[in-house]
């Protein structure tokens, strides 16, 4: 058997610290320490300080030197400032997309929307960021922007953190016809509608950003 790439396991830390820090398994504010996460993720220590170092720069932990690394808070400005870059992506992808959409595409999309429909109906937050990860990823891979998809992965985090705070108090999410929207304009090859609705659907994220704040 072969032993796993050291780059595979610094991306199983990241990936799994990260969504700890996502769902709020690790709270804002809370100190993370390398030999703790390692032993609970039952790798070594390295893995997990690369880890550590890209999601410092990734703005989801603050580091000190030789004091302490913790979980950054959620600011508003930033998860805006984070929103602006990432709905400027996805209406770069809906564009060069939508005119790329096969058919099973389109269907694909409408059936990501009804779970998110059912997932919000129920409170299921993992659910329904799920369905709405799905149905905008569509987009993005047929776009094929490694740009627009690398800063998208990159700045999602952020904005997920207070999105699932959100619904965790009983927020509303209106998205639900703003992706029906979406999909009817992309099954009609109509590209501007399908921007200007992409467009529409970040604005409620501006105000669910503006309302927490």
């Amino acid at each position: 058997m072969e032993a796993v790439p050291r780059t595979l396991l610094r991306d199983r830390a990241y990936t799994a610290i990260r969504n700890a820090i996502v769902a709020g398994d690790i709270a804002p504010g809370a100190v993370v320490r390398d030999a703790e996460l390692a032993e609970r993720l039952g790798l070594s220590r390295a893995p997990v300080r690369e880890a550590f170092a890209r999601l410092v720069d990734e703005g989801l932990l603050e580091s000190k030197p030789q004091s302490y690394t913790r979980v950054t808070p959620v600011v508003a400005a930033d998860v805006r400032d984070a929103a602006a870059v990432v709905g400027a992506m996805h209406e770069l992808a809906t564009r060069v997309a939508v005119p790329r959409l096969f058919a099973a595409d389109v269907e694909a999309m409408r059936t990501a929307n009804e779970r998110f429909t059912a997932a919000v109906g129920t409170g299921d937050v993992d659910a329904a960021l799920c369905a709405d990860d799905e149905l905008h990823d569509i987009l993005v891979r047929a776009a094929g922007s490694r740009a627009a998809a690398a800063t998208i992965a990159r700045y999602t985090p952020l904005i997920r953190r207070l999105e699932r705070r959100r619904f965790g108090e009983g927020g509303t999410c209106r998205s639900a016809g703003l992706h029906g929207r979406l999909i009817e304009a992309c099954a009609r090859g109509d590209v501007d509608e399908a921007v200007r609705v992409t467009a529409e659907i970040w604005r409620t994220l501006a105000d669910l950003v503006d309302a927490d704040g």
